[in-house]
């Protein structure tokens, strides 16, 4: 079962602009580079659904961080079905995140109030995934739609749509700052926040100082 309540993940994401994306079958790895990334003030984090083992890694990980980083909100991403979301919630996902819009998805999230971010590539997308009660749209792949060019284009006529570009975000000053600019109410963030060769090293610092650095990028970007 969920431990925060929608409105607090919500707002939580709103107000950080940042979700970290992390999978690895390793439990004790995932454990330090989830405490690395809330370190760094990044307390959002999708655990994603990619490997056969994922949602059993992530039930180790709810209790963990339950009691070692209280304020961490754990979510689940890459669920494509109702069963994969039913699962997740019932170990105790925040959030849901998907590829692509599924309906049956939305529905049992919204049944338990729990967050439902699905992947969207156009328009109709997103405006369907409103239809179904979505507050905040995964815009993916983010460069392949458009790149900062399409979230612009998109809140032009809907200004009151919630934008998660996801795909093509880069620890990088300008493209960061782009997709803030552009209308991203957030961003979602995997490998180039989390660098193969900081895992290799146990290199937990650069994790740290790499969501720090992100949510300083956000919060200029915001203040312009």
């Amino acid at each position: 079962m969920a431990r925060f309540d929608r409105l607090t993940v919500l707002h939580t994401i709103i107000d950080i602009g940042l979700v970290p994306l992390f999978y690895n079958d390793d439990v004790q790895l995932c454990k330090d580079v989830i405490s690395a990334l809330a370190a760094g003030g990044a307390h959002v984090v999708e655990f994603t659904n990619r490997g056969d083992q994922a949602l059993e890694v992530f039930k180790e990980l709810v209790p963990h961080f339950a009691k070692a980083v209280p304020q961490l909100i754990l979510g689940v991403g890459s669920v494509v079905d109702g069963p994969t979301a039913a699962l997740a919630i019932a170990y105790g996902a925040n959030f849901v995140v998907g590829p692509m819009l599924n309906a049956e998805v939305a529905r049992i999230c919204n049944r338990r109030k729990v967050t439902y971010m699905p992947g969207c590539g156009s328009v109709s997308e997103i405006s369907a995934a409103e239809e179904l009660g979505v507050e905040i749209c995964k815009v993916f792949p983010g460069t392949q739609v458009g790149g900062p060019g399409f979230i612009k284009a998109v809140m032009a006529p809907m200004p009151w749509s919630r934008l998660m570009p996801t795909g093509g975000v880069s620890l990088d000053e300008a493209n960061i700052k782009a997709w803030i600019t552009a209308g991203a109410v957030c961003v979602g963030m995997g490998s180039d926040m989390v660098r193969k060769e900081w895992l290799a090293a146990r290199d937990f610092e650069k994790i740290t100082a790499s969501a720090k650095q992100a949510l300083q990028w956000i919060r200029e970007a915001r203040s312009k």
